[in-house]
């Protein structure tokens, strides 16, 4: 949810110069972050790593590789403001980027994939109903449609009427990550409106992350040994092995900074609102991956209630007025 990075916009959305760069783009970071789900999957369910490592190494990845990277391309941007602006960040990173990984992790280990992804979708609703009801701000009348919809395909994914068959705490974990998503989209557009660059904005949030998680678990606590060795591909793979460590390379390096900067250089090409739309395929690619590979199904009745979800989601992503000026933008990723 996701696996879900921010998909910030320039003040006004770009004039589609290039269209097929951009959809490449695109379709590039959402493969990635699809075949990501399932790769997390095997480091949680197979190398035996906890959702609560696994997140510290991701945030702490990122952190690393993107703060190296704007401290040689933009240094001048990493400079904090006030400590008001530093809290901010604080908050940014913890509540926003830490908590949405932990809640993604132990989502898609207790969950299918496909169904965890849909349900953490949500996050552009609440984003919605946070606008119209705390901010004031005009909402389209689709937005009750929306959330209609989006409740009615929910209902059948969780198979609600056939008493609740899903792990219970994977489906609190998923809607724990989409509010928190939502929180950290509300930052993000506040940050960014306020003259904070998303690279810079993306650098310091993995960084604080980084640091929550290095106080919840310090690093010499960590254990070495369950990325030490190779560990079974799971599902149709399960004759296979890879290594630990490339697994969780993977999830820092492709699954996480990779599609974040692709996402954001798409934008230069495309419209922030039409990045939004193609990211949606991320449930239905990640759901196509983790059949593939793991064996993963869905009822006929939950795959119809993933295309409804989808359809109130992308309903809900238009009921927001289109800001102008120095505003930002209205839309990311977990």
């Amino acid at each position: 949810m996701v696996d879900s990075p921010v998909q910030p916009a320039p003040p006004e959305e770009p004039r589609a110069e290039r269209p097929l760069v951009g959809y490449v783009l695109v379709w590039s970071a959402v493969a990635l972050w699809s075949l990501n789900a399932t790769v997390s999957k095997v480091i949680l369910e197979s190398a035996g790593l906890s959702a609560l490592r696994l997140s510290q190494v991701r945030a702490t990845g990122a952190a690393l590789l993107l703060l190296a990277a704007v401290a040689l391309w933009r240094p001048a941007s990493l400079r904090i403001r006030s400590w008001r602006e530093l809290a901010f960040l604080a908050v940014f990173g913890i509540a926003g980027l830490a908590f949405v990984q932990l809640f993604y992790f132990v989502a898609i280990q207790r969950l299918e994939i496909g169904i965890a992804l849909v349900i953490q979708y949500l996050t552009p609703v609440f984003v919605a109903l946070w606008a119209r009801f705390v901010e004031r701000e005009p909402v389209r009348k689709r937005l009750w449609g929306a959330i209609a919809i989006a409740l009615a395909g929910l209902t059948l994914v969780v198979d609600l009427w056939g008493g609740m068959t899903l792990d219970g705490l994977g489906v609190a974990a998923c809607l724990a990550a989409a509010v928190a998503y939502a929180g950290y989209v509300l930052m993000a557009e506040r940050a960014l409106a306020a003259g904070r660059d998303q690279y810079s904005l993306l650098a310091w949030g993995f960084a604080f992350a980084a640091l929550f998680w290095a106080v919840v678990q310090p690093w010499w606590t960590f254990p070495i040994g369950s990325v030490d060795g190779s560990a079974p591909l799971l599902g149709r793979l399960d004759h296979l092995e890879a290594p630990v460590a490339l697994l969780v390379g993977y999830v820092v390096v492709l699954g996480t900074v990779v599609p974040f900067v692709l996402l954001v250089t798409a934008l230069h090409s495309i419209r922030a609102t039409r990045v939004t739309v193609l990211a949606m395929l991320e449930p239905v690619l990640a759901a196509v991956v983790a059949f593939a590979w793991l064996g993963e199904e869905l009822t006929t009745l939950q795959a119809f209630g993933c295309l409804l979800v989808l359809a109130g989601v992308g309903i809900a992503q238009t009921a927001r007025p289109i800001r102008t000026g120095s505003e930002a933008p209205r839309s990311a990723r977990p």
